[in-house]
C-alpha cells in the first residue's frame, strides 16, 4: 500500500493552506502532521531536517521532501495532473506562461500589498502580542487598492485571471485573501467588483470550503 503523501505544518498558516488546497483541488489522498508554530515546533531538530530554514509547510512524499508553498503546490499539481483537472495548463505553452505570469503577480505584487494589513490587524497582535501598526496598514492598504485597479480592469476581460479556466494563479491568491476578509478592511473591495466577484466564485469552491473551515479567523 502506498503512503499517502504528507505535510507538516498547521491548518490555520497560509501557506499550509496553499498546500492542502491544492490536494483537496487534485483528490490526492494526504496526511497533515500538525507542527504548532506558536508552541514553537517549527524550531525543533526532527522539522528543521525537513525545512532547513525553519519553517512551515514542508512535504514528504516516500524519500522526496520538500518545501516552500508554492513549489510544493507546483508539485502536487504536476504529479496528479488529469484531463479533470489541470491547474498549471503545461499542455498549452500559451496558457502555461499566463499560469506563470499571473502567479508571480500574486508573489510579487498582490501579496506585497495585502499581506501587510493581514500580519498587522490578526498575524502580529497573536504571535507577537503588539498592537496594530495604523500607519503601515494605511500604506498598505494604498498600495492594495492600485494592484486591485489593474485586477479590476484584466478581469472586465476575463473571468479568471489567465482566461476563462480556472488555474493555479487564481487558487494562490486564496489564503491571504481569506483572512484579509476578517479584517477590518473588507470592504476594499466592494469598489472593484469584478474582483469581488472572482473571490466570491473561489471561495465557492469545495477545497477551498474545507480548507478554510480550518483557518479561524477570530482567537
Amino acid at each position: 500500500m502506498v503512503s499517502p503523501v504528507k505535510v507538516f505544518g498547521h491548518p490555520m498558516s497560509t501557506n499550509v493552506a496553499r498546500v492542502l488546497v491544492c490536494l483537496e483541488e487534485v483528490g490526492a489522498e494526504y496526511e497533515l502532521v500538525t507542527v504548532d508554530f506558536l508552541a514553537g515546533e517549527h524550531n525543533v531538530s526532527d522539522h528543521v531536517t525537513r525545512n532547513p530554514f525553519g519553517k512551515i509547510p514542508a512535504l514528504q512524499d516516500g524519500d522526496l521532501i520538500l518545501f516552500e508553498s508554492r513549489a510544493i503546490a507546483k508539485y502536487i499539481l504536476r504529479k496528479y495532473k488529469s484531463s479533470e483537472v489541470d491547474l498549471l495548463r503545461e499542455s498549452d505553452i500559451e496558457a502555461a506562461a499566463m499560469v506563470d505570469v499571473w502567479t508571480e503577480v500574486e508573489a510579487q505584487q498582490y501579496y506585497p500589498a495585502l499581506s501587510p494589513v493581514v500580519f498587522e490587524c490578526i498575524i502580529f497582535p497573536i504571535v507577537r502580542r503588539t498592537a496594530t501598526d495604523q500607519k503601515a496598514v494605511d500604506e498598505s492598504l494604498e498600495k492594495l487598492k492600485k494592484v486591485l485597479e489593474v485586477y479590476e480592469a484584466h478581469l472586465s476581460k476575463h473571468r479568471y485571471l489567465c482566461g476563462d479556466f480556472f488555474s493555479f494563479a487564481d487558487l494562490n491568491h486564496f489564503p491571504f485573501t481569506f483572512y484579509f476578509m476578517a479584517t477590518p478592511y473588507a470592504s476594499v473591495f466592494d469598489a472593484y467588483p469584478r474582483v469581488k466577484a472572482w473571490w466570491q466564485s473561489l471561495i465557492s469552491r469545495p477545497s477551498i470550503k474545507k480548507v478554510s473551515a480550518s483557518m479561524p479567523t477570530k482567537f
